[in-house]
């Protein structure tokens, strides 16, 4: 399929980062056709000419491409594979693009049953936050039938800044568990070392003006720790998202044999955090785990 201004988008999944790469797509001048289980998280798009339907069958029927971006992978199974599911009306040739970070075999298992009904499924998982789906910076991470991923591209670029195409179905899944399990230890150092900054009464800006230009630097440690400084825990990701991206990582990595100890001991604290309330915080809200571990009253801290 060539991808032109013509070609017919649907979006499933207006949350704080679909809405915004939804948003995009619509801007760069492509008909939109829209779906979320709350209608109001979807409001922007349609005052901005986006075309709302009311299931998933209805968006499949009206598009030729259809991207997904949900919660869990049993809403990528039943919003692609069930009754009232895109695979239904999805006309043969139709392309599914899931961008939920989802599990592996599960994109292997969606492409298998696609397929046999003419359809192509890629799995295009994303990195970056919801600054990066607003900045259409995203990092796309990319699996399926390469010919059908690189027809895509001009919706890629509208999308993201670094676009990987990995391999065969469930080669994007992968990746971006690569880019969780990084994520899960570089977060935990993060929120543990501004305690331990803070306890050593150090300026905590002036901490990160020194650190985050030197071997210590990184995504997170310049766009998360300032956030932590604010006392700003609102989602750019959901913790409670994050276990469940954890929790696949595991559970693939015990389909390959392999033991990640490390992976294993921070799903326990963000587990904790989920059980606490901080599930719908952003995944920052590990430091009130760890505050609590050490006595700190963060609500009686200038900053924290």
């Amino acid at each position: 399929m060539q991808i032109t201004k013509s070609t017919r988008i649907g979006w499933i999944g207006t949350g704080i980062m679909g809405r915004s790469m939804a948003g995009h797509i619509l801007r760069g001048g492509y008909s939109l056709f829209v779906y979320n289980r709350t209608r109001s998280k979807a409001a922007e798009l349609i005052d901005g000419g986006a075309v709302w339907c009311d299931s998933p069958c209805e968006i499949a029927e009206k598009s030729d491409v259809v991207f997904t971006m949900v919660g869990y992978p049993q809403d990528v199974e039943e919003t692609i594979l069930g009754n009232k599911g895109i695979i239904v009306t999805l006309k043969s040739g139709g392309i599914i693009v899931d961008m939920t970070t989802s599990s592996p075999t599960l994109a292997k298992k969606i492409e298998s049953i696609t397929s046999r009904h003419g359809i192509f499924a890629i799995d295009a998982p994303v990195s970056g936050g919801d600054s990066g789906a607003k900045n259409a910076t995203l990092s796309i991470m990319i699996g399926g039938n390469k010919q059908i991923a690189d027809s895509l591209n001009p919706i890629w670029n509208l999308i993201g800044k670094t676009i990987v195409y990995h391999g065969e179905s469930g080669a994007g899944q992968y990746a971006k568990i690569v880019n969780q399990i990084l994520i899960a230890g570089n977060m935990i150092g993060l929120c543990e070392a501004l305690l331990f900054a803070y306890r050593s009464n150090l300026d905590l800006e002036k901490v990160l003006q020194s650190v985050s230009t030197g071997a210590a630097g990184s995504w997170s440690l310049s766009n998360i720790a300032p956030r932590i400084i604010r006392n700003d825990f609102n989602p750019g990701f959901f913790i409670e998202h994050f276990v469940k991206d954890i929790g696949i990582a595991l559970d693939e990595s015990k389909r390959m044999n392999l033991s990640l100890p490390g992976l294993a001991l921070v799903e326990q604290f963000y587990v904790a955090a989920k059980s606490k309330g901080y599930g719908k915080n952003g995944t920052q809200a590990l430091l009130k785990v760890l505050a609590e571990l050490n006595n700190f009253d963060l609500n009686k801290k200038v900053t924290f």
